[in-house]
This record gives C-alpha cells, structure tokens and sequence, in this order.
C-alpha cells in the first residue's frame, strides 16, 4: 500500500497543486480546507504523513500539530507558511512539527522532504528484500527471480534495491536520479531506461512476468503482474 498523506491548505490552487503532485509520486491523498476537518481526519484516519498550513480557518494548523502530539500522534509533520523568521520556525518546531517549508517554496523541495520522512518509517532489512518471486540479499548483494540467482551489475543492483524498497510506489526519472546516481551525476540522458531495459531482461530471463512497470510520462513502479 501507498503511503497516506493529509493536506491541510486553504488556498484552493495551492491545495490542488500539491494533492496532484503528490498523487503523481504515488501517494495517498487526502485534502482538507479547515482546520477542525483536518484535526478529525488525522484522528480518524491516522495518516502516515501530514502536510498543516499555518494559518487555516476554524483552527490553525499549528494548533493542529500540537493537539495531535499532545494525543500521541507519532507521524512526521510538515508544515507550511509565509511566516520565515527564527522565531516563527522555532514555534512551528516546538509545537512539535518535523519539518518546515516557507512559502513560495519549491514543488520539488517539498516532495524531496516528504520522500525523506517517509522512508525514516520504513524499517531497514539488515539483510534482504523480497518482492512476489523476487529476493535480494543486501549483504551479499545478491537476487533471486524464483529461485534462480541474477548476475547484476553494482548500479543495476543499487537500482533494483531503490525500486524494491519502494513497492508498488510510482519513482519519477529524478527520485531515481538522485537516490541511484546521486545530484551531481552527469551523463546520457536516456542513462535510466538504458540500466531498466538490462534489468528487465536480467530479471525476465527465466520468469516472462514484468515486474517493473513504466507509468508513461511520471517513472517507474515495482507492481505485481498484471
């Protein structure tokens, strides 16, 4: 399952900007406009990531975050504002918010935070990885398809690692980049379908059902067969 996000934003363009965008990453949506309506549906849904806008009717999203910590609300919040003094960040942080993003802010920025807090709640194998027939060994670096050992080169297998570690979650071209290749790579343009194609094949040789599936358009995504 897709992670669950709660959006509190009152300003509609704004608000339908980030749920899209969010969507397109692969998460769970759910948008809310006001304060009092966010409130209930972090306590009656329990999501696993919450974007609060500072200032929002009925109630503020900084009185959100710190009812929700005081009822023991352990998921990562973030929250957003025009408000970029010290003192106003050290309020947010206080009132128990994990992160803090000022407004204008960059779209990219702020799905690069949200990427990052969701995998600090995703535990870490100190050994492997399994996926349908798929096993990866990351001490030996090591995978099974079915049983039967795939020789991978390093990068192809730091791939398919990033790609397992995020199942069934939609990776753009720049998630892969960044995790994969890391910011300052340089090189072909086509360099990530080049390494997918190898992998598929690697990974299709003894067992036809494709595992990794391309989202035209957004990325990649590690699904069961269809």
């Amino acid at each position: 399952m897709s992670a669950h996000i709660l959006l509190l934003e009152d300003d509609p363009k704004l608000a339908q900007f980030v749920e899209m965008e969010l969507r397109l990453e692969g998460y769970e949506v759910t948008l809310v406009t006001n304060g009092m309506d966010g409130l209930q549906q972090a306590r009656e849904t329990s999501p696993d990531l919450l974007i609060l806008d500072w200032m929002t009717p009925g109630i503020s999203g900084l009185d959100v975050c710190m009812r929700l910590r005081s009822t023991g609300t352990q998921a990562p919040i973030i929250m957003l504002t025009a408000r970029d003094e010290i003192p106003d960040r050290v309020a947010g942080l206080n009132a128990g918010a994990d992160d803090y993003v000022t407004k204008p802010f960059s779209i990219e920025e702020l799905l690069a935070r949200v990427n990052a807090h969701l995998r600090r709640l995703q535990p870490e194998s100190s050994e492997g990885l399994t996926f349908e027939d798929l096993a990866l060994n990351c001490i030996t670096r090591e995978v099974y398809r079915a049983g039967q050992l795939v020789q991978l080169t390093a990068k192809e297998f730091d791939l398919l690692e990033f790609l397992m570690r995020h199942p069934r979650q939609v990776v753009s071209r720049e998630q892969i980049l960044e995790q994969v290749w890391g910011y300052d790579f340089v090189g072909e343009s086509n360099i990530i379908e080049v390494y997918m194609r190898a992998l598929r094949i690697k990974l299709e040789a003894s067992q036809p059902q494709r595992l990794i599936q391309t989202v035209r358009g957004v990325g990649y995504a590690l699904r069961e067969p269809s």
